[in-house]
């Protein structure tokens, strides 16, 4: 029992002190990602007998082999996947060989579920990226080799699977690795290893194959178990999210994260960031327990010598090399969202530890993903890959992503549906941001508010077109201007005109309209004017966009609420007639959305009521708005 016991001891130590590698697989639809693990695992004999028998049950029921074992159902674990025969999401796994530990994510290879792919790649170290010999490389060959370069993969082991099924050929394999070798000298990677192997019958996969003679490279474990894939962290400058400000009671303040880079000891000068103040680290401490020193990939929590102005989402740097702080980013985007992401459109950007307000500034270009050339685009489209720029509303410490992954990168949230729509990596700050500050003015706002003798506001009139939006707009004007109030209408038609003739009526240019709009009240508001702007503005993202943009009190939403028949039955244009012949293209109410809004200031039923009517309920709001 005692030499059992020992042994048992010998063996966890040695685990114990074995490095772990995470890798992923992928490449395109029907390669044999599940089947290569399920063949791994067998292989490593990390399956029990029990496992075994279910296996072969589930491969009679389940399985695409005849009958005979199918390995990717070791992998494939929702319901969905067997009955399809696909993966769909990502799969995790843990083995283990003498020489090295292992997580490996199988990820799906249908282009729908590339965000999926993009979840699994951003955490390892190597991509094992599978061609079928049949078809070779294709172009989600392409774009998930794209993807795992964007995200600092740099180790790349090409698995030409399925030799089996091309008698080993070795002509066939040399054309897909140069194929593939081709395309890749345009990516990242530093070290490209080719293998033919068949995860179905075990060739090259732990085992040398008889079959493959002409083949002097390592099998895939035997690369996997030697590949030097590392970058050592630990020798980087100290950097550390704050995750939570640890105040247990009133005698202790200290600032919990995970160190994401570097080391730290007591004594040493740290600066928070983005407030730039400084201090020293007073005591380092994991649990109960006080160290001297803290390192990479260490969740410990940091206490100062002094009070400073730090909180969750800030984040604490060696003082005499600090991150940048910026609010404007060049990015690159892997775009995930069936909803397009338009120039100037409002996401919430998040990173490890804050989430804060973004804008999509512009949008560079995206790439063809079979060339890789540059193609010009107004707008990210579903499983799009791009550069763009994006800015916002207050600075954030960062590292490029090249440099520093987890600082380096993001995701943007729609902010309505709480979806994730783009994974981000930073490229660098627009260091022009940094040379643009807001100038202080004698007269402001308030002064000259003063002098009109009346608040500046935007009453923002949106409704279908022929809701009567225009002629409510100037029937109040007409009111106020009684009054003696300053105001100005920004009418849809006649800004067309002249600031906006430029644009279309896409969704982007659409986007792209209001935005231009919206900065074209702000600064009315700022001149202490009534700003009345009739568009009918159909995105609700836009609209909110609008509001932000001003003072709380300022933004004035009204909706002018009329049924689409009357709205058409009003049209002395036309326009409705046109759009349903198909010579108006993207008009709202007939081939583009309308997305009514969920608590304006003011609903004014415009199908039912006069104008008369809608102007009263809106001079209603004004003076109790004013009281």
């Amino acid at each position: 029992m005692n030499d059992i016991t020992a042994n048992v001891d010998k063996y966890l130590e040695e685990q114990s002190s074995l490095d772990l590698l995470r890798f992923i697989t992928c490449g395109s639809v029907d390669d044999g990602k599940s089947t290569l693990i399920g063949r791994m695992l067998y292989e490593a004999q990390l399956i029990f007998e029990d496992q075994v028998a279910a296996l072969m049950n589930e491969s009679k029921h389940h399985g695409t082999q005849d009958g005979d074992i199918d390995f990717a159902l070791l992998v494939d674990g929702l319901a969905a996947e067997r009955e399809q025969g696909i993966t769909i999401d990502v799969a995790y796994r843990f083995f283990a060989t003498d020489h090295r530990k292992f997580i490996v994510a199988d990820t799906p290879g249908h282009e729908q579920y590339t965000r999926n792919m993009a979840t699994g790649a951003s955490t390892a170290d190597v991509a094992v990226i599978l061609v079928d010999a049949q078809q070779g490389v294709l172009t989600q060959t392409r774009r998930h080799s794209f993807i795992c370069s964007l995200l600092g993969i740099k180790h790349v082991a090409l698995a030409v699977n399925k030799m089996d099924l091309v008698d080993f050929d070795r002509d066939i394999y040399d054309a897909i690795v140069r194929d593939y070798e081709a395309f890749a000298a345009q990516l990242d990677f530093e070290h490209i290893t080719a293998i033919p192997l068949s995860a179905l019958e075990g060739d090259n996969v732990v085992e040398r194959s008889a079959k493959t003679p002409w083949h002097s490279g390592p099998t895939l474990i035997g690369f996997l178990e030697t590949v030097d894939a590392h970058r050592s962290l630990i020798d980087e400058s100290f950097r550390m999210p704050v995750q939570w400000v640890n105040r247990p009671d009133r005698t202790f303040r200290g600032f919990s994260g995970t160190i994401v880079s570097g080391r730290v000891s007591r004594g040493d000068t740290v600066r928070m960031l983005p407030s730039g103040e400084v201090a020293n680290v007073d005591d380092i401490i994991l649990y109960k327990d006080s160290l001297p020193e803290a390192v990479a990939d260490q969740a410990v929590t940091i206490t100062l010598d002094r009070e400073v102005d730090c909180s969750r989402g800030d984040i604490i740097v060696a003082s005499k090399d600090p991150s940048e702080v910026a609010d404007q980013f060049e990015v690159n985007l892997v775009w995930m969202d069936q909803e397009p992401g338009h120039h100037g459109r409002a996401y919430w950007l998040k990173t490890s530890t804050t989430r804060i307000n973004a804008t999509l500034t512009d949008i560079k270009y995206k790439y063809n993903i079979n060339t890789l050339e540059h193609l010009s685009t107004r707008e990210m489209e579903l499983n799009d890959i791009g550069v763009a720029t994006i800015s916002v509303d207050r600075g954030i410490p960062f590292e490029p992503y090249d440099s520093n992954r987890s600082l380096g990168s993001f995701v943007l949230i729609d902010r309505y549906t709480n979806s994730t729509v783009a994974a981000g990596m930073i490229n660098f700050a627009l260091r022009r941001a940094k040379n643009i500050h807001q100038q202080k003015l004698v007269v402001d706002k308030s002064a000259r508010e003063a002098m009109n003798g009346h608040k500046a506001r935007v009453l923002w009139f949106t409704g279908l077109s022929g809701s009567g939006k225009s002629s409510v707009a100037d029937a109040l004007e007409q009111q106020l201007h009684k009054r003696g109030i300053r105001t100005y209408i920004l009418d849809g038609d006649n800004v067309r005109h002249g600031l906006n003739q430029d644009l279309g009526f896409s969704d982007a240019d659409r986007i792209e309209n209001i935005r231009r709009v919206a900065e074209m009240a702000r600064l009315m508001v700022d001149a202490g004017v009534v700003v009345l702007t009739s568009f009918i503005s159909p995105f609700r993202a836009e609209r909110d966009m609008a509001r932000r943009l001003m003072d709380a009190d300022e933004f004035v939403e009204i909706y002018v609420d009329t049924p689409l028949e009357e709205a058409e039955r009003r049209d002395t244009k036309g326009l409705y007639a046109k759009a349903r012949r198909g010579e108006l293209p993207n008009f709202t109410g007939v081939d583009s959305a309308y997305e009514a809004p969920e608590n304006p200031e003011i609903h004014l039923h415009s199908g039912e009521d006069s104008v008369e009517i809608c102007v009263g309920q809106i001079v209603a709001y004004l003076d109790s708005a004013s009281d």
